[in-house]
């Protein structure tokens, strides 16, 4: 059994060593840079007034100075690569220590109408959301909440292989999740599909070869400038005219260039992350079916997207305004540039909705791979295609503290229906939500939280939570209705494991008692599989008349003038409630 902290604390360890030899070179390299910058200075002071001289030292001392500038670059890239690496590791240290506050809460997914994703946890603060999510992509993290409110049962197995293979890869997914966490991208990728479909094209044909003439003659020019056959007069007079050139086409330049300019950290991240997933060996059919879907290709998709990343940061050259007056006056460069840029487009931009599809499919499962890895004493559920529901030992819920959480054993058959009755803080809605995430994580292929589970995939729908924005009792009751029609409507179409907690709160205790009897014989007869908890134990009486109830209960005793709760979920009516002793306890009456 892998031990998850003692390898992110010797990852920390390598890393850290690394990042200080980088650090070394780093250091070194900007001395280089220095000295060959002066040297650049020299040989033009020494060389004055011989234009040979001048020229060849500019031109030696810059090819130089590429060459240091891109190395130095490349070790840049190397030393925040590694501090990311260490930040990641240090994260995982302080999930394990409990604290999520680097973490993305999801809040944005809450959605009051989902099926169950409301009622247990599953976005917020503290929620199952912000304990699992590592993804580095807003691609990515819209993929996991998709999978986590999905409700889909298909194709189980292969997910669970994907996730196992993936929780193996510890080290490929934190580089993965490095090299996306490098580039700080801003705008979404929809908005990215959208300028790709609906690009006009405003190159002129001429254009596409005037660049090359132009280019060439300039060579000539240089040339004939250091040989000293033409004056520099007429090299100037022939500099303004490639300028007038791309003067002429300036303002549909400066258009492409601000969209291009939004979208070009996104390829840049994302031809590096193609890259990892087409050099990976991946066992799982699923994560081989996703990588065929970048390397099925004539040429790697990283390579044609890398190729797009260069055009764009080529583009973009132009900031730098000595280099981009220069450019464009000798190689007409922005109008190459645009060119290319609209080439590429042309050619490739039906095929990157699905590279971006699989950039964020793997996102999301690295969340999944790494909540895996994390816990290896969870268990995959045996799936079963008939019979009980859900069979499970030691069942708990995976966001509560190990060396407190008291676990539970459940066993449902299919068509049964438990009425579970317990004092208040007995552990009933706790117990709940433990069955119901469960479900959730059973279905994308997750682990779960228990000793042995065999489980037949189903739906989940809840009603356990009313929408906190409805502040009258009417408007509250209806919502509580809406929440219970859906569920009847919804056993209509296909079959779910039911979850309710305390229904028809909104109305008074006698009606309460009786529209709640009716609603769980009507769950009954329509074969219903779930799971209500109450405080009414007259609702209990129903298991007396109906062969599919079954009442359970959560236990509360006073010991020694003291509140006991041993959590445990046990058979039978509960006949101990504490809200009268509590009240007397507090003080309150």
């Amino acid at each position: 059994m892998n031990n998850p902290q003692q390898f992110y604390r010797s990852q920390i360890d390598a890393h850290n060593l690394s990042l200080k030899k980088v650090k070394k070179q780093l250091a070194l390299s900007s001395t280089i840079r220095l000295f060959l910058f002066l040297s650049i200075v020299v040989g033009i002071y020494l060389g004055y007034p011989n234009t040979q001289i001048i020229i060849g030292s500019i031109v030696i001392g810059i090819t130089g100075f590429i060459i240091i500038i891109n190395r130095h670059t490349d070790l840049s890239y190397i030393k925040n690569k590694l501090q990311k690496l260490i930040n990641l590791n240090q994260l995982e240290l302080d999930v394990f220590e409990g604290d999520y506050s680097k973490l993305s809460t999801g809040k944005k997914y809450i959605d009051p109408s989902h099926p169950y994703s409301h009622d247990i946890d599953l976005f917020g603060d503290r929620s199952f959301f912000q304990y699992t999510n590592r993804t580095t992509t807003a691609a990515g993290k819209n993929k996991l909440a998709t999978l986590l409110i999905s409700n889909d049962i298909e194709h189980i197995q292969r997910k669970q292989e994907a996730i196992k293979n993936l929780s193996k890869l510890s080290e490929w997914r934190q580089e993965f999740s490095a090299v996306a966490s490098l580039v700080d991208v801003s705008i979404s990728v929809s908005t990215i599909r959208q300028w790709l479909q609906n690009y006009t094209p405003f190159v002129p044909k001429i254009m596409r070869i005037l660049p090359a003439i132009v280019s060439g003659i300039s060579v000539l020019m240089i040339v004939l400038l250091f040989m000293e056959v033409i004056t520099f007069q007429v090299f100037l007079l022939w500099f303004f005219i490639g300028l007038g050139i791309t003067g002429s086409q300036l303002k549909k330049i400066n258009t492409l260039y601000s969209k291009s300019n939004k979208v070009k950290d996104t390829f840049e991240q994302y031809y590096k992350l193609v890259d990892q997933i087409e050099k990976s060996n991946f066992e799982s059919t699923l994560l081989q079916e996703k990588q065929q879907d970048v390397i099925n290709e004539k040429e790697k998709a990283s390579v044609i997207l890398k190729q797009f990343a260069g055009i764009l940061n080529a583009l973009d050259q132009r900031n730098n305004m000595m280099f981009g007056v220069l450019a464009n006056g000798l190689f007409l460069w922005d109008i190459i540039q645009c060119y290319r840029i609209e080439k590429w487009i042309a050619t490739h931009h039906d095929k990157v909705d699905q590279w971006f599809e699989v950039i964020a499919f793997f996102d999301s499962y690295n969340s999944l791979g790494n909540f895996a890895f994390n816990n290896p004493d969870y268990i995959y559920p045996e799936l079963t295609a008939k019979g009980t529901i859900l069979n499970a030992q030691d069942l708990g819920h995976p966001m509560l503290n190990a060396k407190k959480r008291v676990d539970n054993d459940i066993s449902i058959a299919n068509e049964e229906f438990f009425i579970i009755t317990g004092a208040n803080m007995a552990g009933k809605s706790t117990f709940l939500r433990t069955v119901a995430l469960q479900i959730v994580m059973s279905n994308i292929g997750l682990p779960i939280c228990a000793k042995s589970c065999a489980y037949r995939p189903i739906k989940l729908i809840t009603s356990m939570r009313t929408s906190d924005s409805l502040s009258d009792d009417a408007s509250y009751f209806f919502s509580e209705l809406t929440q219970l029609k859906r569920i009847v409507d919804a056993l209509e179409n296909d079959e779910y494991f039911i979850i309710l907690d305390e229904i028809l709160k909104g109305t008074n205790s006698k009606d309460k008692a009786a529209g709640s009897r009716k609603f769980v014989e009507k769950l009954v007869k329509a074969n219903a599989t779930g799971i209500i908890a109450t405080h009414d134990l007259s609702l209990c009486e129903i298991a007396s008349e109906l062969d599919q109830v079954k009442n359970r209960f959560f236990d509360a005793q006073i010991v020694d003038d003291e509140l006991y709760f041993d959590y445990k979920f046990k058979d039978g009516v509960c006949q101990n409630m504490n809200a009268s002793f509590l009240l007397n306890k507090m003080g309150i009456v």
